[in-house]
């Protein structure tokens, strides 16, 4: 989650959203995204809405800490209960994410979950995510999450190379999220995922090459390989503009993802989305299939995003902020945008050619039809699906997905 939010129309004080919003939802999925805002530390490439210890108090003196956080999110899916009707609609999915959520007590992840199941109810196997930093959870604390009703875990794992993850300012040792991973399966989680990251400064095609292969004899059933992208205002790209590391070029990017897609499907993975594969349907993470596919989701905290028939809108950044607005009975939510049918054409190309599926050729206008025409001539797009009006990206064309999107959206 992005630290910096997008311009917009105010948000009702009562969060209410527009009558169309509302048209046909017991139709589509619903799913919640549960930010947690807090880390022990920063990591140096992180521009994510995250608090470490010092950054905790906001105004008005509200305080919005690790102790309180599990009853302000439970007051916000409240209000979620009160916005989105009273007819049930079950959860489908729900995420947390953060931050580092495993700072908090298990105990208040399930306070949190339990507060979903209560005003929504909990689809018939609903998938339950929590991400994970591997220092932050023991076989206890995994037992605990089981029990409260998780059955998906989302470790950190980012690289295998010490040398990697002291760049990164990750604190976990090599070998932890290899062994959480086995402490999950015996804790009875049915899915487990390692997220990898690619194109550290100082990083060689070995140290990925150790890094995959340390992450495949783990045994997740999922993996997450994410290209380093250098954002302003981190540490990484201070550190980069000095030139104390160099900058990683897009080609090494190239590289890098051959060489996961090679060593990933040799395992029995198959990638469903640019950036994740899974070793069968069951594995995919289905609440970010949520997002790709455009449905329902209700994001709480501190800068979470939603997304409900069409209206798009996002909370105050600060805990402080959050604490205050919800202790006076408002919505937390800063701004919103009520998208209009071409805005959410053009997204649905964004968001589905990702996907292994790809996204409809009728969804393009004429301009965007002869780009995709050209990208199968370029090897960029796939003969069969486009024989039968889809569009899905080569193995090639995944390594240019950006290019290809911007033309087909014209």
């Amino acid at each position: 989650m992005p630290s910096v939010l997008p311009d917009g129309e105010p948000m009702p004080e009562d969060g209410a959203l527009p009558t169309r919003a509302l048209e046909g939802a017991h139709e589509r999925p619903l799913g919640f995204y549960l930010h947690v805002p807090y880390c022990a530390t920063r990591c140096g490439y992180c521009d994510f809405n995250t608090y470490t210890a010092s950054e905790l108090r906001g105004s008005g003196g509200v305080l919005a800490s690790r102790d309180n956080y599990a009853e302000l999110v439970v007051e916000e899916i409240r209000l979620a209960r009160k916005v989105l009707g009273d007819g049930r609609r079950p959860v489908e999915t729900v995420f947390v994410g953060g931050g580092t959520p495993t700072l908090l007590a298990a105990g208040d992840l399930g306070r949190m979950l339990g507060a979903i199941r209560e005003e929504f109810g909990l689809a018939e196997g609903a998938e339950v995510t929590t991400e994970a930093n591997p220092e932050s959870v023991d076989p206890r604390y995994l037992a605990e999450l089981r029990e409260a009703g998780f059955n998906r875990v989302s470790f950190g794992m980012q690289s295998a190379r010490q040398h990697v993850l002291k760049v990164l300012d990750r604190t976990h040792t090599p070998g932890r999220p290899e062994a959480c991973v086995a402490e999950a399966r015996a804790a009875g989680f049915d899915h487990v995922n390692l997220d990898l990251i690619y194109g550290t400064p100082g990083e060689s095609d070995a140290d990925w090459r150790a890094s995959l292969e340390a992450a495949l004899g783990a045994a997740p059933d999922h993996v997450s390989a994410y290209a380093l992208i250098v954002e302003e205002g981190t540490q990484l790209a201070r550190r980069i503009r000095r030139g104390e590391v160099p900058m990683t070029d897009d080609d090494v990017h190239a590289d890098r993802y051959l060489i996961a897609e090679e060593m990933l499907s040799a395992a029995g993975f198959e990638w469903y989305e640019v950036s994740n594969w899974a070793t069968s349907a069951a594995g995919r993470c289905r609440h970010n299939e949520l997002y790709w596919r455009g449905a329902d989701w209700w994001g709480a905290g501190p800068g979470a995003h939603s997304h409900v028939g069409g209206v798009r809108w996002w909370n105050v950044k600060h805990p402080g902020a959050y604490a205050q607005a919800l202790s006076e009975g408002r919505s937390p939510g800063a701004g919103r945008e009520v998208l209009a049918d071409e805005e959410r054409r053009v997204e649905r190309i964004l968001l589905e050619l990702r996907l292994a599926e790809g996204c409809p050729l009728a969804l393009l206008r004429p301009a965007g039809a002869r780009a995709a025409a050209r990208a199968l001539g370029d090897g960029l797009l796939e003969p069969e699906p486009y024989g039968q009006g889809r569009a899905v990206l080569t193995l090639r064309g995944r390594l240019l997905a950006d290019a290809v999107v911007r033309d087909l959206v014209d």
